[in-house]
């Protein structure tokens, strides 16, 4: 096989374990990502510290999520020619500027255009390394190395946030956010060190990128994508207070029972990493199946702590194990084109964070309880199901398709139906076919 990588002849690591630099695309969205997770825990400081009100710091969350909606598809545009090293350490030296700029003044509007800024940087920094990551493995693994990157987003949750709101606690609210500042420019360092150049097999083209969104079967995923998210983040969010004021936990285990749903998390992005590969449909199904089951658990036993407590390590499980497999029929579907397709994926997660918070006000704005979150969640949940299963089906009738009139080579139904290429994947850098009679060349 002839491989190459921008200037550099790198082929894709195949068997053991995942490439060093795949690691280390994951450190770096757990740097940038612990800032997102960060201002929640020092919101009332940051509003006492500019003297507004705890309402409008609140618009500081909005701006960040804002920025990562439409930042993941413009960036993919703006720097499609680009090569995807120099974009991500761009990325992430526009996210460090911005955050130090933000952290040195006293004007809330200058500090709310940083957020935006850095939340556009954040977005297009995840999605090049989507990209970048599954093109550094062979196509059976693709699932799992974007499962491995966006591993560092469950560990910015569960230690990064928790650990800057701490620091920031004894430091004032600027603390935990220079100590973010610092991890992205480190971490932008080892980027040009040890990440590949990489670029796509094809001569990139913004028309062809946009030819491959027009297929209705990527905006399914991208719908099982919103709806699995906020099924399982709605319960996350209000969890603390649906623990302390339902199910009657003491206020100090709270943080212990939030980091059980990060274990869950990176657990289950570890497990789907591997099983989605395989078997994208199933680890679909079976992560929206298990997020409906345990909300309605939840719901149904939230007097009892006993059982709450280990359902909510099996939601973070259950939650995360869609992530992989989700990434993974993004890049099937999209695997012509991948850029824009990947970027609009991290958008979709982004805005099934984002409507969590009207979906659960209008529930509690209508003195429903705090016991109807997690049966919103099983709502959504159970909404997802029927929309993974559409997908699936149309999967199957384009591998059909494509079988019957050309006799396409037996790996391309394969890789409609499984979710993965079996003898090259498009994006690949520099792949190509074997050649007749079996062989293949190396260079």
């Amino acid at each position: 096989m002839s491989v190459r990588t921008g200037q550099e002849a790198t082929a894709p690591a195949a068997g053991g374990r995942l490439p060093l630099a795949v690691h280390l695309l994951a450190f770096s969205l757990f740097a940038m990502g612990s800032a997102e997770f960060l201002l929640a825990g020092v919101l009332p400081d940051v509003a006492d510290d500019l003297d507004i009100s705890l309402s409008s710091a609140g618009a500081l969350i909005s701006a960040f999520a804002f920025g990562v909606v439409i930042g993941g598809p413009t960036s993919a545009v703006l720097t499609l020619r680009r090569p995807r090293r120099t974009t991500l350490v761009v990325s992430q030296a526009v996210f460090a500027a911005g955050v130090a700029v933000g952290l040195l003044t006293d004007e809330f509007a200058l500090l709310l255009v940083t957020r935006f800024v850095t939340g556009l940087a954040y977005a297009g920094f995840w999605a090049v390394a989507a990209v970048t990551a599954i093109s550094l493995v062979t196509p059976d693994r693709t699932a799992r190395a974007s499962g491995a990157v966006v591993s560092g987003l469950s560990i910015a949750m569960v230690a990064g946030g928790p650990a800057g709101a701490f620091l920031s606690h004894f430091t004032g609210w600027q603390g935990g956010f220079w100590a973010v500042v610092a991890l992205t420019v480190t971490s932008a360092v080892a980027t040009v060190v040890a990440v590949p150049a990489t670029k796509a097999a094809q001569e990139p083209s913004v028309q062809r990128e946009l030819r491959t969104m027009r297929q209705p079967q990527l905006w399914v995923v991208y719908a099982a994508t919103l709806l699995s998210t906020a099924a399982y983040m709605i319960s996350y969010n209000y969890l603390a207070a649906f623990l302390t004021d339902i199910t009657g936990v003491d206020p100090v285990w709270v943080p212990g029972v939030l980091v059980l749903f990060g274990i869950g998390a990176f657990t289950g992005l570890s497990v789907g990493g591997r099983f989605a590969d395989g078997r994208p449909h199933g680890a679909l199904l079976t992560g929206a199946g298990g997020i409906l089951v345990c909300s309605v658990l939840l719901a149904l036993l939230a007097d009892h702590a006993v059982a709450v407590v280990p359902l909510v390590l099996l939601l973070g499980i259950a939650g995360f194990v869609l992530n992989p497999a989700l990434y993974g029929r993004v890049f099937s579907v999209a695997s012509g084109a991948p850029t824009l397709a990947g970027a609009t994926a991290v958008s979709m997660f982004q805005l099934g964070i984002s409507v969590v918070p009207v979906l659960a006000g209008t529930a509690l704005g209508t003195g429903a309880g705090l016991t109807s979150i997690p049966w919103l969640g099983a709502g959504l949940a159970a909404v997802t199901l029927p929309v993974v299963l559409a997908e699936r089906t149309m999967a199957r009738n384009r591998a059909a398709r494509t079988s019957e009139p050309t006799s396409a080579p037996a790996g391309t139904a394969a890789q409609e139906v499984t979710g993965r290429p079996t003898t090259g994947a498009p994006d690949i850098p520099g792949a190509r076919p074997p050649a007749r009679g079996g062989a293949s060349s190396a260079s």
